[in-house]
């Protein structure tokens, strides 16, 4: 019974430690998500570029903007050049972390100014801390005027998906 007791007395602490570990953990890639939003918004791009894996990708609201971390950087340079890039705030986030603590992934809403956004993306731990290595952006549209909004982009789309086609990266 006593090494019942030992054994379940155990297993509690090491439940506890694990779940105030991933909370330590998800405040800690929190602070760098936001330190990145504001690196962005200080136009500070070097800051910004750090919180980056060297071969991340980010997807912008354009169905053309795929970018690799060089090609993303080489977009974003006079924008910070010119001290102002653009300027996210949060407005919630959700953080998920791999149980073995080497891989997060989260998704956030934000204050833009194209309005509501939404982000997701994943986050890998380096042996220089927690770097951004995918990240999507994309307007959040509400429901109701989603036909409009189709519309409005229908001939848009239809060339691009043609161009899609004929660039299959796959």
């Amino acid at each position: 019974m006593r090494l019942f007791i030992l054994l379940l007395t155990c297993a509690i602490s090491i439940s506890v430690t694990a779940q105030n570990d991933s909370k330590s953990l998800a405040t800690n890639i929190n602070d760098i998500l936001e330190a990145w939003h504001k690196a962005a918004a200080d136009a500070d791009f070097d800051a910004y570029f750090n919180k980056m894996t060297t071969d991340s990708y980010f997807l912008g609201t354009d169905a053309t903007e795929n970018w690799n971390y060089k090609d993303f950087k080489a977009f974003s340079k006079p924008y910070f050049d010119k001290g102002k890039a653009w300027s996210f705030s949060t407005l919630e986030r959700n953080i998920f972390v791999e149980p073995n603590a080497s891989i997060a992934w989260f998704d956030e809403h934000l204050k833009t100014q194209m309005g509501i956004c939404r982000g997701s993306g994943v986050l890998i731990l380096t042996d220089d801390g927690w770097k951004i290595k995918h990240y999507v952006l994309s307007i959040a549209v509400p429901n109701e005027n989603v036909s409009a909004l189709t519309a409005m982009k229908k001939e848009w789309d239809s060339t691009q998906m043609k161009k899609m086609l004929l660039s299959n990266r796959y």
